[in-house]
């Protein structure tokens, strides 16, 4: 792949990538609000884990909710999103860095290393914020139907272990830039 295609597919990652940071914030919130798109049986599958993992098997208790409840219920499933999106956000400005050629710089290496430590923060938050959330979700059930969730699921060691690859590659990048450094003060 010559150098301009690799730029203008770097330019179209880069845009794809803030295009699923929206998205992927208003889907979550739109699963609140209309508790028939998440992924139950009858829904439509938008979904996403912490917000699918209240929702799922009461979508219809969901839509009644009031509604400081249901923004309750955004703003707790949003805390693991926004820091997912960080990560995304680095990962759009390393496309971009990309897409100028700019493939050996320190800039790329803190954007990888960036994605990596977001990548691990939005698996601890996601597991930080589901017994909040379930607390929130149940609050107006009698006593005995409340409940606290707390899950780890196969999904979030996956993530783990990604973002520690991301933050090995983006300490080899660093390497990688100090090196190209060097070569063109010689040259």
């Amino acid at each position: 792949m010559n150098t301009q295609r690799l730029a203008q597919l770097s330019q179209r990652m880069s845009m794809i990538t803030l295009l699923l940071i929206v998205a992927m914030l208003v889907l979550n919130a739109a699963v609140w609000l209309f508790p028939v798109l998440s992924s139950s049986a009858d829904g439509l599958g938008f979904g996403f884990a912490l917000s699918d993992r209240q929702i799922q098997g009461r979508a219809e208790q969901v839509a009644l909710f009031p509604l400081w409840q249901i923004l309750g219920g955004i703003v707790l499933s949003s805390i693991p999103l926004i820091a997912l999106a960080c990560g995304l956000n680095h990962l759009r400005k390393l496309f971009q860095n990309y897409a100028r050629g700019e493939y050996f710089s320190r800039a790329a290496a803190l954007h990888l290393g960036k994605v990596g430590k977001a990548v691990a923060i939005w698996v601890l938050l996601d597991f930080l914020c589901e017994p909040l959330l379930s607390v929130w979700v149940t609050m107006n059930e009698p006593v005995g139907q409340r409940m606290i969730s707390l899950s780890v699921t196969a999904p979030s060691f996956v993530a783990l272990f990604m973002a520690a690859c991301i933050a090995v590659i983006a300490r080899i990048l660093w390497q990688a830039s100090e090196v190209d450094s060097e070569n063109r003060t010689f040259v």
